[in-house]
């Protein structure tokens, strides 16, 4: 859609000053030094909680690979943070979108870092993953894991320290972990994370249209007064 800056304007203009005062401070708080990567993931109530994890710890972005399976979002488990994550979709037909996904993260200058269950590589905890550079943090599905592929595109191979019987954390457990564990440790560092002025501009407009129950009718009441 093309930029209005007088459509923006008459948006915004419907919002009260105190839910765009909300929206700054928590813009930022924001970042996309650290994103999410999701691949093929089964349950939709797995894949509504690691979006609410990203809102709530901050993350703004989270690509979801679907080579197999549909990215569906359970919206009693979402709870209304689906609005303010940007979930940008690797669905094309017949393509392996898992190296189309990680081969575009890389070239943005993402370092990617694997979740893995396998014994035969060198792992890192989340505490021990590097931060010198932006990181995407993948996750696969509830039974195989990450494919071979996001394995062998990854810089690092994440296990989090488990002392039990069980093999493994359910990934939206171990999405809402590492991600806290990368998202404090960033916090704690020099590192430039918040978003540009830009971004932040972006994002509040579409925040501001999140936010209009009755969008749809402001909008043609909009385009009919101006043609």
């Amino acid at each position: 859609m093309e930029y209005d800056p007088e459509l923006e304007k008459y948006l915004a203009d419907m919002v009260t000053p105190e839910r765009h005062a909300k929206f700054a401070a928590i813009l930022q708080q924001r970042t996309r030094y650290i994103t999410a990567v999701i691949e093929d993931v089964r349950h939709a109530q797995n894949a509504g909680a690691v979006v609410r994890s990203c809102e709530c710890f901050g993350v703004q972005d989270l690509h979801v690979i679907e080579n197999n399976k549909e990215f569906v979002l359970h919206t009693d488990v979402v709870c209304g943070s689906a609005q303010w994550v940007d979930v940008v979709r690797w669905n094309e037909p017949d393509a392996d979108n898992t190296v189309s996904c990680l081969h575009s993260l890389k070239s943005r200058g993402y370092a990617i870092a694997a979740t893995t269950l396998r014994e035969d590589l060198p792992l890192l905890s989340p505490e021990q993953l590097p931060l010198d550079k932006p990181v995407a943090l993948c996750l696969g599905n509830e039974e195989f894991g990450l494919s071979d592929k996001a394995h062998e595109l990854a810089d690092y191979h994440v296990r989090i320290p488990m002392y039990g019987f069980t093999r493994s954390f359910n990934i939206s457990v171990s999405a809402a972990l590492c991600l806290r564990a990368l998202v404090e440790r960033l916090r704690n560092t020099d590192k430039d994370w918040h978003l540009s002025t830009e971004e932040r501009e972006i994002i509040t407009r579409k925040w501001v249209r999140a936010s209009l129950k009755n969008l749809d009718r402001l909008l043609s009441g909009y385009r009919q007064r101006n043609g």
